[in-house]
């Protein structure tokens, strides 16, 4: 039986948003939100951060924390110092985003089954984007697109529109293809997470600022798996008022 363990990376350290996992969201903070949800799937959750106001907060709701170096260059590079810290006897490393207060149990048991198939070494979520949203959200660069194969491997992730429709003037994209974009929640098997933070970055991924860029130019296959439930990331303030709206209207 495969062993799950789920970390949450959190930095106190944001440009658009200090101290985002403090952050209240009706009577508990953005991290609590996240970790209460996450440990209704996953029998293991902790939180990795290098700040101690956010390891104070996590242990006053009752959860577990460590804490990390203050070098790391991503959340998978904190997951891994993790991982070999306290989870030496778990197979999979499932790298949640501490920043979705809604997260979705859906989106954790479709990465967990990824792994039910032995090839399976990096699984990550994707989710068909809604035309009614319009072109320009297709466009920002600040919504990874991800284009996959017949057998739902990644082909490649771009801040740019992926795919091209040639020979269709642009504003009718939207009706002539389906794009897909990513959620950037990821599970890695144990060893796999081992050899992939020990890899030097890449043209594409400097070029993209995209971490899983890194990993595809070295060869290894990426799952994808498809989910029609679209997740809310809080990343600006006008993100935090939303999500504290919404939770007040559903009390999600």
């Amino acid at each position: 039986m495969t062993r799950f363990i789920g970390i949450i990376p959190a930095r106190y350290a944001s440009t658009r948003l200090p101290g985002k996992p403090l952050a209240r969201i009706g009577d508990k903070t953005l991290i609590e939100h996240v970790y209460t949800r996450a440990a209704t799937v996953l029998p293991q959750v902790t939180v990795a951060t290098d700040d101690e106001r956010i390891a104070d907060a996590v242990k006053a709701f009752g959860g577990n924390v460590v804490m990390t170096a203050t070098t790391h260059r991503s959340g998978t590079d904190r997951c891994a110092e993790v991982s070999a810290l306290i989870a030496s006897d778990s197979d999979v490393v499932v790298n949640i985003q501490g920043d979705e207060p809604f997260l979705d149990a859906e989106h954790l048991q479709l990465l967990m089954e990824c792994f039910n198939n032995p090839d399976t070494a990096i699984a990550t979520l994707a989710t068909r984007f809604d035309p009614g949203l319009g072109f320009e959200a297709l466009f920002s660069p600040d919504t990874p697109k991800v284009v996959f194969d017949a057998g739902f491997n990644a082909l490649y992730f771009s801040r740019s529109i992926i795919p091209y429709v040639r020979d269709v003037e642009w504003r009718q994209w939207l009706e002539r293809a389906t794009f897909y974009t990513h959620i950037g929640l990821y599970a890695y098997r144990a060893s796999t997470l081992r050899e992939l933070v020990a890899l030097p970055p890449s043209p594409l991924e400097e070029a993209e600022r995209l971490e899983q860029l890194r990993w595809l130019s070295a060869g290894y296959r990426i799952r994808i798996a498809v989910t029609d439930k679209r997740s809310l990331s809080v990343d600006t303030p006008a993100d935090l008022e939303a999500a504290r709206i919404l939770y007040s209207q559903s009390k999600l």
